[in-house]
C-alpha cells in the first residue's frame, strides 16, 4: 500500500500505462472536523464508487469496513 500525505487542494495522479496518460486523478478539497473531502476525475468509462457501494455491486454482502489502521482497495 502506498500512502501518501496531502495539503487541501493537492492532488494525487494514478498513471496509465504508458507512464505520460493519467487514469485517475484524485484531489484533496477539504478537511474538516475529522474528514477528507475528495474530488475524483477521470474517463466517463471508468466506474468510481465508494467501497461499501462497490461491495453491493459486486455481491458482497453486508459491506465489511474497514478496521483502524486498515484501508480498503481503493480507500484512502
Amino acid at each position: 500500500m502506498l500512502v501518501l500525505s496531502r495539503n487541501s487542494l493537492e492532488s494525487v495522479v494514478v498513471g496509465g500505462p504508458g507512464g505520460f496518460e493519467w487514469l485517475l486523478k484524485v484531489t484533496v478539497l477539504e478537511i474538516k472536523g475529522g474528514k477528507v473531502r475528495l474530488g475524483f476525475e477521470a474517463d466517463k468509462d471508468v466506474p468510481i464508487h465508494r467501497w461499501e457501494v462497490w461491495q453491493r455491486i459486486h455481491g458482497h454482502s453486508p459491506p465489511d469496513r474497514p478496521t483502524a489502521g486498515s484501508a480498503a482497495p481503493g480507500a484512502g
